[in-house]
C-alpha cells in the first residue's frame, strides 16, 4: 500500500533535481525486498566524483523507515543502503523496517542512544514520530526527514520528499495536452485516486484538477481505491460500468494500476488512454512496449532516500552543497515529478521500482 504522504508540506520548497548534491544522476532501482543491496543497486546509486565525495571524517548515519511491503518502500530502503555503501567514511546503522508506530519510535530512541552522527527517518506516521525526532534534534543529532513530514520544523534539519501536487499537475497537463492535440473538445476524464483521507491523495487530486483546468477540462468520474491491485481492479470495473465511453484516465499509483489494467483488459475497453503514478518498472515496461492503454506515468522518486544519505553525510561532515553558494544546506528539497512517456522512458527505466 502506498502510504507515503501521511503529512503535508506547507512551507516554501526548493524544487530539486538531484544533481546539486554533488554526484551524478541519483537513480536507483528495486528488484526485490531482500535486505542487502545488490550489485546493480550499488551501481545505480550516484557515483562519487566531486570534492564532496572524497573520503572525509568517519560518520555514522542512522536510518529508519516503514516495512518494505510495497514496491516503492522497498526501493526506498535499498537505495539508502546502496548509497551509503558508496562511501568508505560512512557507517550505516539501519533498524528493521516496521509499520508499528511504537516500534519505530523505540528503534529511533535506540539510535539516539547509540549517539549516531545524523538520523535519516522516513516515518510511518509523521505526526506520531515528531516527538522522538525532536528528541534527536534536542540531543544534537541532525535529522533528515524523508517524505512524510513531521509536524514541526523543530523536529528536522532538512526535509526531502516528493511532490504530490506536482504529480497530479503533470498528469493533468499531459492528459489535457494530448486530448487537445487529438481535437477532443468535451472529453470524459476518469480519476482513480488512492485513499481519500490521506493528505497525499488530496494534493494529487488538487494538482490534477489544476492541470486539466489549463485546457478547460475537468474530471468526469472519480473513484477512490486503496493503493492495492485488488482495490484498483474493483474500482476500475465500477468506473467502466458507469461510463460506456472514456477519453482518458489518471490512476494515482502504479502498483494499484496492475488491478486497474486487469479490469480494463477484462472489459475489453481500449477507446481511452491512461496515465499512471509513481513510476514502477511494470508501468514503464508497458509504456515502452506501447501495447496497452497506459501511455505515461508521473514519477514519485525513490531516489529521495539516496539523496537523504548524501545530505546526511554532508551535514555530519559540516560540508555544503557543491552547486550552491554558501556553506549551509537547504532546509527543504522537493523532488520533481517527471512525466515518463514512450519518448523518454529509457531515461527513467533504470530508476523504476519493482
Amino acid at each position: 500500500m502506498d502510504k507515503r504522504g501521511l503529512g503535508g508540506m506547507d512551507r516554501r520548497r526548493l524544487l530539486f533535481s538531484g544533481a546539486a548534491l554533488g554526484g551524478g544522476a541519483m537513480i536507483a532501482g528495486c528488484t526485490s525486498n531482500k535486505s542487502d543491496a545488490s550489485t546493480d543497486d550499488v551501481k545505480a546509486a550516484s557515483k562519487a566524483g566531486t570534492d564532496n565525495d572524497k573520503p572525509g571524517k568517519q560518520v555514522t548515519i542512522g536510518f529508519s523507515a516503514p516495512a518494505a511491503d510495497h514496491g516503492w518502500m522497498a526501493a526506498i530502503t535499498k537505495n539508502a543502503m546502496a548509497q551509503a555503501k558508496q562511501y568508505s567514511d560512512v557507517h550505516f546503522e539501519a533498524v528493521e523496517g516496521t509499520n508499528d508506530v511504537n516500534a519505530q519510535i523505540s528503534q529511533v530512541q535506540t539510535l539516539i542512544g547509540k549517539k549516531v552522527d545524523v538520523l535519516v527517518i522516513l516515518p510511518f506516521d509523521g505526526k506520531a514520530l515528531t516527538s522522538v525526532a525532536q528528541q534527536a534534534m534536542d540531543a544534537g543529532i541532525p535529522v533528515i526527514n524523508v517524505d512524510r513530514v513531521f509536524d514541526t520544523p523543530l523536529a528536522y534539519r532538512t526535509w526531502i520528499g516528493g511532490d504530490n501536487f506536482g504529480m497530479g499537475l503533470n498528469a493533468g497537463l499531459y492528459i489535457g495536452r494530448t486530448l487537445k492535440a487529438k481535437g477532443v473538445s468535451s472529453p470524459v476524464i476518469g480519476e482513480i485516486a488512492g485513499i481519500d483521507n490521506l493528505e497525499l491523495t488530496k494534493q494529487r487530486s488538487a494538482g490534477f484538477k489544476k492541470g486539466l483546468a489549463k485546457y478547460g477540462f475537468r474530471v468526469g468520474i472519480r473513484q477512490a481505491a486503496d493503493f492495492t491491485a485488488d482495490s484498483g481492479q474493483q474500482v476500475m470495473s465500477n468506473v467502466l460500468q458507469a461510463r460506456s465511453h472514456l477519453d482518458a484516465v489518471w490512476n494515482h499509483d502504479d502498483d494499484q494500476g496492475i488491478g486497474v489494467e486487469a479490469a480494463i483488459k477484462q472489459a475489453g475497453r481500449d477507446e481511452f488512454f491512461m496515465v499512471g503514478g509513481a513510476g514502477s518498472k511494470h508501468a514503464m515496461t508497458e509504456i515502452k512496449a506501447d501495447s496497452s492503454v497506459l501511455k505515461a506515468t508521473v514519477v514519485y522518486p525513490t531516489n529521495m532516500s539516496a539523496a537523504a544519505i548524501k545530505l546526511a553525510r554532508l551535514i555530519a561532515q559540516h560540508k555544503g552543497m557543491g552547486d550552491l553558494v554558501g556553506e549551509d544546506l537547504p532546509s527543504s528539497l522537493t523532488l520533481f515529478s517527471a512525466t515518463v512517456t514512450k519518448e523518454n522512458v529509457d531515461q527513467y527505466l533504470p530508476g523504476a521500482f519493482s
